[in-house]
């Protein structure tokens, strides 16, 4: 099944399999440098991020994927949807701000998600207000159902093990014309 691929791997030698491992480091890291470029340009953490759950329906549906950016100096308003996490707390959650206070410096805002009964206070791990340090960003844009492929590989790791293995073996095997 594999023997063809066996003989070109054979044929290659070490040079052509250092050769090819290098390429494959390339795209990853070409990878990255996209990713931290597009955080500095949107001001964000993470720039994209996709919904877990149904809290925002019919807004956005668990496996859209957001587009997010955290302008600098402008203030929050109601309305917008915004993405935060509370410290203490791994996943970031996607809800609408209901109410905005601001003193002095500081904007104080309270969330709630639209397919919630109450607004987040519960989900703020004893804070009474998310503050600017909290928010990852602000939507921007979706595109739905994307993101499921990310969700599937959360819920079952070894999709994700094999997806790479997958890819890092089509690397090796590819020839150079």
């Amino acid at each position: 099944m594999f023997s063809n691929e066996i003989a070109r791997i054979r044929k290659l030698g070490l040079q052509g399999l250092l050769f090819q491992a290098l390429n494959l480091l390339t795209v990853v890291s070409s990878g990255l440098m996209m990713w931290k470029g597009l955080c500095l340009f949107t001001n964000s953490e993470s720039p994209i991020v996709v919904v877990l759950s149904g809290s925002m329906e019919p807004a956005f549906y668990r496996g859209d994927i957001l587009f997010l950016t955290n302008p600098a100096e402008v203030p929050y308003e109601i309305g917008d949807i915004t993405i935060y996490k509370i410290p203490g707390q791994n996943i970031p959650i996607v809800h609408r701000v209901i109410e905005s206070h601001i003193t002095n410096t500081t904007q104080f805002l309270l969330t709630k998600g639209d397919n919630n009964p109450g607004d987040d206070i519960t989900l703020y791990n004893g804070i009474e207000w998310i503050e600017r340090e909290h928010i990852i960003g602000k939507v921007k844009g979706f595109l739905p159902y994307i993101g499921y492929v990310t969700i599937a590989m959360n819920d079952f790791p070894q999709l994700k093990y094999a997806l790479l293995g997958c890819v890092g073996l089509v690397m090796l095997i590819q020839q150079e014309n």
